[in-house]
């Protein structure tokens, strides 16, 4: 599995690492036991991911909860990486807040440290971002955590962190069918160090080539637009949908051609994307965990970038 650094002067971590966002059983249609679950992160972990990131709120604490048995007989190389979101879906960004909650993070991975704690996303309620961040520098301080970042921060947010306490990382939503990050942000986080962590690389299932143009979504998966606000994601709208699934489809002749699968191909040319970007793929299935990994190791020449890059202009 190829490798990059977590921050300027953090480990190494594996280009793709497993997303536990789906582990939480919340949002993604019926779960899987979570003996199959952790046999997934297993599975990833076993083909070279050596990283999982999970969240308080995927469940809510409920993938924190089956992380933790994941990895309590894994390797110590293993690194965890969770996260805290305001109030009200979180623990709070007040700086009381933000102590109560990774210790809570804490006992529920079993762990007395994580390699990564992140901001989930801005806060609305009025917390001014130097107080939260700097109480992420002190849980950094008492060992709490080894490194900290952000999480669907702009630049301007990200900055005023940085005049406190290093940024180790930004995770943005980032792949060939989202791709706002690519022209300005991922050049300037590269300037400054900052790992940049992609998160549904694979447009929610959508680049894996497994969903048909006539796919529905059952209502307790957040696809189907019926869990948050009833409203439809922007890429399964009506129309957007079917036009994704056929780019997706475009994918299929060359991950042929390559002896490889699309979801590697996609997760591969995300990778590339930048020296800085790392890709989170989540699964709840061994086998698609085993696939995803494969991108670790995918060599694409810059034709081949080029060609699925024209797919998705």
């Amino acid at each position: 599995m190829d490798m990059r650094t977590l921050g300027p002067n953090g480990p190494e971590i594996s280009v793709v690492g497993f997303g536990a966002w789906e582990a939480g059983g919340t949002e993604w249609g019926s779960n899987e036991p979570e003996e199959r679950i952790i046999e997934a992160m297993h599975a990833g972990i076993d083909a070279g991911m050596n990283w999982i990131d999970t969240a308080e709120v995927y469940g809510p604490h409920r993938s924190e909860e089956i992380v933790g048995r994941a990895v309590a007989g894994c390797p110590d190389d293993v690194s965890v990486f969770t996260k805290v979101a305001p109030k009200d879906a979180g623990s709070g960004f007040a700086p009381e807040q933000v102590g109560g909650a990774i210790r809570r993070s804490l006992s529920r991975l079993g762990l007395d440290h994580v390699d990564l704690y992140q901001l989930h996303w801005p806060d609305e309620t009025g917390v001014p971002i130097e107080d939260t961040w700097g109480a992420m520098a002190e849980v950094q301080d008492e060992g709490l955590v080894r490194h900290i970042g952000v999480s669907n921060f702009d630049r301007e947010l990200i900055e005023r962190c940085l005049a406190i306490r290093q940024v180790d990382s930004v995770q943005m939503e980032f792949s060939l069918l989202v791709q706002d990050d690519r022209a300005e942000l991922l050049p300037w986080l590269a300037e400054h160090g900052i790992a940049y962590l992609a998160y549904s690389p694979l447009g929610a299932g959508i680049l894996t080539g497994a969903l048909a143009p006539d796919h529905v979504f059952p209502d307790d998966d957040w696809r189907s637009g019926k869990l948050w606000d009833d409203e439809q994601p922007e890429l399964f709208r009506p129309g957007a949908f079917q036009e994704n699934v056929a780019k997706a489809e475009r994918l299929r002749p060359i991950a042929e051609r390559l002896g490889t699968t699309p979801a590697a191909l996609a997760l591969r040319w995300v990778v590339e994307a930048a020296p800085t970007v790392v890709a989170i793929a989540g699964s709840r299935d061994p086998d698609h965990a085993r696939s995803n990994a494969r991108a670790g190791v995918l060599t694409l020449d810059a034709a081949t970038l080029a060609e699925i890059g024209a797919i998705f202009r």
